[in-house]
């Protein structure tokens, strides 16, 4: 039975090539084996090409119910466990040729493109929240499985937004941005990170600006993704958000113990240092305030946020903004919202790690305006090859910085590890 767009369902015999390696213990891996003319016209798990696009896209911008509803007005009429099925299936293929095409990265296979060349680049990187149902285990009654109890935690997806930016470090117009994400964890998002500038060729970039908060998890791994890529240093600038420095300096003001007419005088005077590039002013001052206060104090603990980041150069905002580069992590907060926030996150709104994962995929695809190019190069994948086994591990390289997932930007002690040598501004 193949469903088209206008709602007909036609039933069509066709051959089935079956896998070459058959054990004779049961089923295989899904997609092993291949219905010849079905690929040739890009049918997959009963629906056309037109119909897995049109729900995936209605999925990816609606919840469920509203998507069925939408999608009957068009004259596809289909229960809700159809629409998760072949929303879920077309996920799965994009996450499964993403996949691949990252293994190719990492066999030094996948050749670098042009699409950044010459161009001045921002990435960005943060995380969010969502809830994930992970099944405890399955009871079976009579042979079958009849209930699957669950439980549900909050995880945290892990996103990233590359785009083009002008000379005043804003959004080119006209962009459009890479937005890619994966619950997998820091590890993947960064090597996800390093593929992308790879692909898009962005060792030929003009500058490439890394903008985030002061997660330990970001920063710690930016050299891997330099060398990586084969980024020049001297055309790499961090930038730490200004939104999230200025938050940082009213926090020490506020655990200094002034009043409150003196902490708003004197954080509006050391504002303005900061934003001129005076952070060692800033941070002398903040310490004469913080003096014969335990170490363990809170007013400690954000100094040594501060103290951390001007030590790596993220906080020299006057160069940052002569050179053109932004200033803040407005991009990536703004791609968590409509990505994660205004779709998977909600009242009683939770599911299991896979579609999580494939409705992340669908949605990056469509609100950064490159649906149809990721849609066909999923085609092309997949007329190749049918599997949509897409789990991978990160690089044992990066395993020895697993110990800072733990911290966080409240860190008391400024961190130990020696800052990179690239030029910050």
């Amino acid at each position: 039975m193949v469903r088209l767009l206008g709602g007909l369902a036609i039933t069509v015999m066709t051959l089935y090539c079956s896998p070459r390696g058959r054990t004779g213990r049961g089923r295989g891996r899904e997609g092993g084996g291949l219905y010849p003319e079905l690929a040739a016209y890009r049918i997959s798990e009963g629906s056309s090409p037109n119909v897995q696009a049109e729900v995936g896209r209605q999925v990816a911008l609606l919840p469920i119910e509203p998507a069925r509803a939408e999608l009957a007005r068009h004259g596809l009429e289909s229960d809700e466990k159809a629409i998760r099925r072949i929303a879920n299936e077309l996920g799965a293929q994009m996450l499964a040729t993403r996949t691949r095409d990252l293994l190719r990265f990492r066999r030094g296979e996948l050749p670098a493109g042009e699409d950044l060349a010459g161009k001045r680049v921002a990435v960005a990187l943060d995380g969010g929240r969502v809830r994930v149902r992970t099944v405890i285990k399955k009871v079976r009654i009579a042979g079958r499985i009849k209930r699957q109890p669950f439980k549900v935690e909050w995880r945290e997806p892990k996103l990233l937004i590359i785009f083009e930016v002008d000379d005043k470090g804003r959004m080119a117009k006209g962009c459009r941005p890479v937005i890619d994400g994966t619950l997998r964890g820091p590890d993947a998002l960064i090597e996800l990170t390093a593929f992308h500038l790879h692909r898009l060729g962005a060792a030929r970039a003009k500058v490439v600006t890394f903008t985030a908060d002061g997660a330990p998890w970001i920063w710690a791994r930016l050299d891997w993704v330099t060398a990586q890529v084969g980024l020049e240093p001297a055309r790499v600038v961090e930038v730490l958000d200004w939104c999230h420095a200025v938050h940082h300096l009213s926090l020490a003001l506020q655990a200094s113990g002034l009043s409150e007419g003196q902490r708003a005088d004197r954080y509006a005077r050391l504002r303005r240092s900061l934003k001129k590039g005076r952070s060692d002013e800033v941070i002398e001052e903040l310490e004469g305030l913080a003096a014969g206060r335990p170490k363990g104090a809170a007013v400690w603990r954000e100094i040594g946020y501060l103290i951390r980041h001007a030590g790596a150069g993220r906080l020299r905002y006057d160069c940052f903004r002569c050179r053109g580069v932004p200033l803040g992590s407005g991009a990536i907060e703004s791609t968590i919202r409509r990505v994660l926030n205004l779709r998977l996150k909600g009242t009683s709104l939770f599911g299991e790690e896979a579609n999580a994962e494939a409705v992340i995929q669908l949605r990056a695809a469509a609100l950064s305006g490159r649906w149809e190019e990721r849609l066909e190069r999923t085609r092309e994948a997949m007329a190749k090859d049918r599997r949509t086994d897409w789990d991978w591990e990160p690089p044992e390289c990066l395993a020895e910085l697993k110990a800072l997932d733990e911290g966080d930007e409240g860190s008391a002690q400024p961190s130990s590890k020696n800052h990179s040598q690239r030029t910050a501004a």
